[in-house]
């Protein structure tokens, strides 16, 4: 199980890593016009940088805490704040009739669940 859960961390890290570099660095006009990104150019960019810097400390925050022993904590909490997200992303989506990405974010959403149900129960850092 432990295995599991640092494969399902990994995998979600890289996930988010991916997204918050592409939505903190990547100019707003190019994000709108790649396929799922349509949504991009209906809200204003500092919200979609936000969302970015957001990705970023997630992708950290599923992995470091627990790796470095500090406050490991942060791992399950940080995969409950990506539950919170992954909602939002499937609503977004959904509004905008691009069910493919919803299906998508919710298996983000079943990954994160499961980090945070493993590391909040069965197999926690601490003990």
């Amino acid at each position: 199980m432990n295995l599991a859960l640092w494969i399902a961390a990994g995998l979600l890290a890289a996930v988010a890593l991916a997204g918050g570099i592409s939505k903190t660095f990547v100019p707003g006009e190019r994000l709108a016009a790649v396929h799922g990104g349509g949504w991009t150019g209906d809200v204003g960019a500092p919200f979609v940088k936000t969302l970015g810097v957001l990705e970023l400390l997630a992708a950290v925050g599923l992995i470091l805490p627990a790796v470095l022993g500090v406050v490991p904590v942060l791992v399950p909490v940080t995969a409950l704040c990506w539950v919170l997200l992954m909602t939002g992303a499937m609503i977004t989506h959904g509004r905008r009739g691009e069910f493919g990405f919803v299906v998508l974010n919710l298996a983000y959403l079943a990954l994160a669940a499961f980090i945070a149900w493993g590391r909040l129960g069965p197999e926690p850092f601490i003990g």
